[in-house]
């Protein structure tokens, strides 16, 4: 009759070396017959706690979102799998497009520069990652269990090692077949040891399934890097030099690329165009329709900028023509520096805020649809003056949003950032845009996956 065979448990295989919990028999004295299955069950319960703590492992980096995030996570299960206190993760994808980062476990910041002092080829992780001419191929883990005594071992290596006080090292390269070679992993002990056959199993196990998951964020992270450059190509480079103007804009492409967008143009007798938008939906046809519109909207506002009621009735139309399943909220301002007045029209967006010394207000704009909501779309102008040393700041919904608050307590908490602007950052346009974005979001703009575009332009006017 053969022997029992465990079924694998969550995709994992269940034939971990069995750990010995029974202990050395006295010398002199005969060990006790075990009851018969007792190693049998010893054994399972061996396989079930292996299992057990790698699920547990295995879920807590499923959770993680981002690439820093679930490196630390992998440098800290897997130290707690091979039994050492310090640690650090390479991360160098094999096809060379990136992004590449050292995080160190229990090493400062100082202390991986000098690790990294020290000749690759002289390093364990460093053997992995500089010894694989061939992107997919699989090395095996290099554990390192004396460094100290190693007469063959680099001097260099030794002498960083004594100053940091690690003597033995446990490398494991982050690389399967699926997803090619990404990095290496290397933990430090602290003493001359080496983990055992069971502690190598585990964390074996353990690192094919980090590789697979670092892989699925590594192409996140590259789609997202892809995705912030196309938004920013599609937007202004720079923002044009006016008399009587000071101008600042500040960006944030969401994960998933939104279509919000700004822009600032000079028009025929001295006037300036300020407009910001943003479009439905997100990803790249998102972007390619925020292109779209934006250049659409220059040309507009060069033929007829004085209405800018007129100017976004034309933009209404063609975006009913050309993206009929697809709606915008817009802004286009058309201002004449030397009077200190603008003329703006709205369309579903978020209204003005003036800042300046002695009012802080939002501008009020009569309600409207967003374009190509309505067959027809009309909404009146408004027009304001500022006084000198005021800025009005234009922006869209995204940065009410990020707040995570109803709309009226995220303008609320606008209002009391634009009140708060300390008094040496008001003659500096993009001091008052970066304050606000302190105060609205304090947790920064990278702060949530789900987060939307955020887009801010102020102009100051002398």
């Amino acid at each position: 009759m053969s022997a029992p065979h465990l079924p694998k448990v969550a995709g994992i295989d269940s034939t971990v070396p069995a750990p010995t919990h029974t202990a050395t028999p006295l010398p002199g004295v005969p060990a006790a017959a075990a009851p018969p299955g007792a190693l049998l069950q010893d054994r399972l319960a061996g396989w079930v706690s292996d299992l057990t703590t790698l699920h547990e492992l295995t879920e807590r980096l499923a959770r993680t979102a981002s690439l820093d995030e679930a490196l630390n996570e992998v440098l800290r299960a897997g130290a707690a799998l091979v039994g050492a206190r310090r640690g650090m993760a390479v991360l160098e994808p094999a096809d060379g497009h990136g992004p590449v980062t050292t995080i160190g476990l229990g090493l400062a910041h100082a202390d991986l520069g000098t690790i990294e002092t020290v000749p690759r080829s002289a390093t364990s992780y460093g053997r992995i990652l500089e010894g694989l001419p061939d992107p997919v191929a699989v090395p095996g883990p290099i554990a390192v269990p004396d460094l100290l005594g190693d007469t063959e071992l680099d001097p260099r290596h030794r002498e960083v090692a004594a100053r940091l006080g690690y003597a033995a090292s446990y490398a494991l390269p982050l690389a399967t077949e699926a997803a090619g070679r990404l990095g290496a992993l290397v933990w430090l002990y602290d003493e001359p040891a080496e983990p055992i056959e069971r502690q190598r199993h585990l964390v074996g196990l353990y690192g094919r399934y980090a590789t697979e998951h670092l892989a699925r964020l590594l192409e996140l992270e590259r789609a997202r890097a892809t995705v912030t450059t196309v938004a920013e190509e599609l937007l202004p480079s720079r923002l044009p030099r006016v008399p009587g103007v000071q101008l600042a804009a500040r960006h944030h492409c969401g994960p998933q690329g939104g279509g919000d967008w700004y822009d600032a143009l000079p028009l025929p007798e001295a006037a300036l165009g300020l407009a910001v938008g943003s479009v439905s939906g997100s990803g790249p046809s998102a972007l390619a329709a925020m292109g779209r519109l934006r250049a659409s909207l220059r040309a507009y506002a060069v033929m007829e900028g004085e209405d800018p009621v007129a100017v976004l009735s034309d933009l209404e139309l063609l975006l009913r023509l050309t993206e009929p399943a697809r709606s915008a909220t817009a802004l286009f301002a058309y201002a004449e520096p030397a009077a200190r007045k603008i003329v703006l029209a709205g369309a579903g967006h978020t209204p003005p805020l003036i800042i300046g010394e002695r009012r802080t207000e939002f501008v009020e704009t009569s309600l409207s649809a967003p374009l190509g909501m309505l067959s027809c779309w009309e909404a009146p102008s408004v027009e304001i003056s500022t006084t000198p040393g005021e800025t009005v700041l234009l922006y869209t919904d995204g940065l009410l949003r990020r707040t995570g608050d109803p709309m009226d307590r995220a303008f609320a908490r606008l209002h009391a950032a634009a009140v708060g602007v300390p008094k040496a950052d008001r003659g500096d346009p993009g001091a008052i845009a970066d304050h606000i974005l302190r105060t609205v979001l304090p947790e920064g703009l990278d702060s949530a996956d789900d987060g939307e575009d955020v887009v801010l332009l102020a102009a100051r006017f002398d």
